[in-house]
């Protein structure tokens, strides 16, 4: 899955096409290498997003097409 659905879909960033823009800007780094809209994300991937001052650290622990509001936690744990 590319990484601007994975952070749609996980609510991370709330829509798809900000996901792309923040990756277009580099604003987005998985395992320590920023990257590009169509990364694809893999179990186990680090992703760092910067959101101006604050910067959020996920592990990627699932892959799903869609989940609902409630289960969209399930898919990453924070990391410091």
């Amino acid at each position: 899955m590319r990484i601007d659905k994975f952070l749609k879909v996980s609510r991370l960033v709330k829509r798809r096409p900000i996901a792309k823009e923040m990756a277009d800007q580099g604003r987005i780094k998985v395992n320590d290498r920023v990257v590009k809209s169509s990364y694809e994300v893999k179990v186990g991937d680090i992703i760092e997003v910067g959101y101006g001052a604050k910067l959020v650290k996920a592990k990627v622990n699932e892959i799903r097409e869609t989940t609902k509001k409630a289960e969209a936690s399930e898919l990453y744990e924070l990391v410091e």
